[in-house]
């Protein structure tokens, strides 16, 4: 009970749908959920938009198949959680990115199905507001905090402006939004409880607007401002994206740190910001309006993760370092941590045939 053994082909919504047949809930969550596959959401370790409450990809495998660079399949489909009978193998595959072995099968865990979810949209002055919401919102709700997503005004005005039918739930302009989603086991409550503690955040001067949804429907219609992101590509044709990590209380003033020297060195350029602010992974979008544009794609990466760098990030938070984070890796691993994953890749892989020229500067 509590397992779902999948082929790395299932696509996530897939699995998703069937955890919910059988009463459970698969809690990992990805905008692109409908397309993304098992097997690449354990190559890249995934986390999507609820690993405040349930973590990332690793949290939600008990075991994996996996071929070897030389023909060998391991098969480990663990069902156990507590199984500390030697190395944990699996560990070795999950975010590896393809380089070590080719994960054809997975036992997942699964978690019991809460009985209702609701999310609230909150406007407030700026991001100096959202320690304290943040805290409000761990005190209130625990462990049933399930998303906490912090979208600034770049981000959600366009969306509202391109999204068919979304438009602004909230009166007013606002310097930052945030969207509050709690999952709870005793349904019923969960409304009361969200809308009480907004009203105290409100008469505390902590936020200034904030609506409630109150329906799965009206969940949804929150949601789709935030999910916006597939349709980038469509509304601006090419751009160049970050995914990023950050130590929570240092992101407002990176962000407009980033947002000030983009704008200085590239007059014109469109620089969005929206994050999975709960925990402390930022996303970062731009568009130069120009026919040239992908020719200050280099300059543009640079220019940002020597911030990241300098403000002890990491140039990936979840969606792995594939060919063209390579050149950074050293951004935010040291020389020792490299050497060691070389050794992990030329033990398993020594003639380099898996992923090659993925993840490690290797030849």
């Amino acid at each position: 009970m509590g397992t779902m053994t999948v082929r790395a082909g299932t696509p996530l919504q897939a699995v998703q749908e069937a955890a919910d047949k059988a009463g459970f809930l698969f809690a990992l969550d990805l905008g692109a959920r409908g397309s993304c596959t098992i097997g690449g959401v354990i190559a890249t370790n995934a986390g999507g938009n609820r690993v405040i409450r349930y973590g990332m990809a690793r949290e939600h495998i008990l075991g994996l198949e996996v071929v070897l660079p030389d023909g060998q399949i391991v098969t480990s489909l663990n069902k156990l959680i507590k199984n500390n009978a030697g190395y944990d193998l699996k560990q070795l595959f999950i975010g590896s990115e393809g380089t070590l072995g080719v994960v054809t099968r997975a036992v997942l865990r699964l978690q019991p199905a809460p009985a209702s979810t609701t999310a609230a949209l909150v406007g407030c002055s700026g991001f100096d507001k959202v320690p304290a919401i943040l805290a409000a919102a761990r005190t209130q709700f625990g462990p049933s905090l399930s998303a906490f997503e912090a979208m600034w005004p770049d981000f959600y005005d366009f969306m509202v402006a391109n999204i068919p039918a979304s438009g602004s739930p909230l009166g007013g302009k606002h310097g930052l939004y945030l969207l509050v989603e709690a999952s709870e086991f005793e349904a019923g409550r969960e409304v009361e409880r969200l809308e009480n503690m907004l009203a105290a955040l409100m008469q505390a001067g902590v936020i200034e607007d904030a609506v409630v949804a109150r329906s799965n429907g009206e969940s949804k219609t929150l949601w789709s401002i935030r999910e916006g992101v597939s349709e980038y590509r469509r509304l601006l044709g090419k751009v160049v994206s970050f995914d990023i990590g950050l130590q929570t209380a240092s992101i407002g003033q990176f962000v407009e740190e980033v947002r000030t020297a983009l704008s200085q060195r590239w007059p014109g350029i469109l620089s969005h910001f929206y994050g999975h602010i709960g925990d402390s992974n930022l996303h970062i979008v731009t568009n130069l309006p120009a026919a040239d544009a992908t020719a200050q794609k280099a300059d543009i990466t640079r220019l940002v993760y020597d911030r990241v760098r300098k403000a002890g990030g990491t140039v990936s938070a979840e969606h792995g370092i594939g060919t063209q984070k390579l050149p950074y890796l050293s951004y935010s691993r040291t020389s020792a941590e490299v050497a060691l994953m070389a050794l992990i890749k030329r033990a398993l892989d020594p003639r380099n045939i898996m992923n090659t020229g993925k993840v490690l500067p290797l030849g």
